[in-house]
């Protein structure tokens, strides 16, 4: 009996009057292949033709990269670690509880048709509320504190969960849970095999979302109320016009960004989704 053969993949080089041939497993990714490189190499060239159009057109109001790479590492001797620390506090604690709150709304509306004939409109109105207003009200009604600050980021987040796991909870499939419960699974067992693998896209879209939508508002409100994080410095540079400084601050607060995404979301997302590639 032959043992199988695994496929492989051949590509032709040339050298000279020689033609050599060289054959890789099937399934092989090269090192220029790898996302990790592309979205680098994405970065490297958008940066490259930043540096080169400041070079030519030499703009009066945009400083080269180099300028604010330099500007970064001078911020980071200084304050910027406390501000970008109390802005990460902020969001973490928006974030989390925003997610439970919208996850436990979404999945009751999307079960339940009497819960999501009363609240429906409610959910309507707080998407459609603009952010800014949530944000002015809170401070007005709590004050300016941090409490304020986290109640405003949280209800303009949780509606969008909501919406997002109400639409994954009707996407349940019956007829899977109708097998589990002929086969007499236990409830955990259920909800872990059956349930879970089923919401679970919609957890992480609401996730990867929401923490780029939570961001956003809690810059706006420590520009609007708070007496530090980097939305408070934004605010401080931009009266002074430093443009250098503001795009330091930025560049940390993106690079955090991309950190957590690559750290935290898309191994996250990798294994939990992991049963879909197998």
């Amino acid at each position: 009996m032959m043992s199988p053969v695994p496929s492989t993949h051949c590509q032709q080089t040339f050298s000279g009057s020689d033609t050599d041939v060289h054959c890789l497993p099937e399934g092989t990714v090269r090192w220029y292949q790898l996302p990790f490189f592309k979205r680098l190499t994405s970065v490297v060239l958008l940066l490259i033709s930043w540096q080169l159009a400041v070079a030519v057109f030499t703009p009066a109001l945009l400083p080269a990269p180099s300028e604010v790479f330099i500007r970064l590492a001078e911020e980071w001797q200084g304050t910027m670690p406390l501000h970008l620390s109390q802005t990460l506090i902020r969001v973490a604690i928006a974030f989390s509880a925003a997610m439970i709150l919208g996850t436990a709304l979404g999945l009751a509306m999307g079960h339940n048709r009497k819960v999501d004939a009363w609240t429906d409109s409610l959910l309507t109105l707080m998407l459609n509320v603009p952010a800014l207003v949530t944000i002015i009200l809170c401070f007005i009604w709590f004050g300016l504190n941090e409490t304020a600050a986290i109640i405003a980021v949280i209800l303009n987040k949780a509606p969008n969960v909501a919406v997002t796991l109400r639409e994954g909870a009707r996407a349940i499939d019956p007829k899977l849970m109708d097998v589990a419960r002929v086969y007499r699974l236990g409830r955990v067992r259920t909800f872990r095999k059956v349930y879970l693998p089923q919401i679970t896209p919609y957890l992480i879209a609401a996730a990867r979302g929401g923490l780029a939508l939570v961001w956003k508002i809690v810059l706006v409100v420590e520009l609007i109320g708070c007496s530090d994080g980097v939305g408070f410095q934004l605010s401080s540079y931009f009266q002074l016009f430093d443009i250098t400084a503001i795009l330091a601050y930025t560049l940390a607060f993106v690079t955090v960004v991309y950190g957590i995404e690559a750290l935290v979301l898309r191994p996250l997302e990798n294994r939990l989704s992991g049963w879909r590639k197998s």
